[in-house]
């Protein structure tokens, strides 16, 4: 078994956790002053949904499946033959991520992520598209552990 064994990840901090999702879409670019009523989870989904109805941002991802590979690096979401990357978030970019039902009653849920660019003049949210609310909590769950394990690990 090459790296990636199961079972054997909880001292290796450079595993790579992987998800099936679909990309719902972005809203790149956000000036600071756009981005200040952001803050709080709630406000970011609001946000979301108002863009969603002004047809900013689809209500229904792509048909394509893509692997979001979460490590303590950050997220890369490539194709599912992991040939081509769509994304890649470096983790001390992600200021916010939120996980949430889409409301529209098939038990799919969102995943919702704020970010900035290196010069934090602008913010950009991507929304994702998970197959449960299930596997969109597991993500954020492998999402703040790896923001914890960088923040102790700067600590010693």
């Amino acid at each position: 078994m090459g790296p990636r064994q199961r079972g054997q990840s909880n001292n290796n901090s450079d595993t790579c956790a992987e998800f099936r999702i679909k990309y719902v879409g972005a809203i790149e670019k956000l000036k600071l002053s756009e981005g200040k009523g952001l803050e709080g989870p709630l406000d970011l989904i609001n946000y979301i949904d108002v863009a969603q109805q002004d047809g900013k941002l689809p209500f229904v991802p792509l048909e394509e499946e893509f692997i979001m590979g979460v490590s303590k690096y950050g997220i890369k979401v490539s194709t599912s033959d992991q040939y081509d990357v769509l994304h890649r978030h470096a983790l001390y970019l992600i200021i916010r991520m939120v996980c949430y039902d889409d409301g529209l009653g098939a038990g799919k849920s969102l995943l919702a992520l704020k970010t900035t660019d290196a010069s934090n003049e602008e913010y950009s949210l991507w929304v994702y598209q998970c197959n449960s609310l299930e596997q969109a909590q597991a993500i954020c769950k492998v999402l703040s552990t790896a923001f914890d394990s960088v923040l102790t690990s700067e600590k010693s």
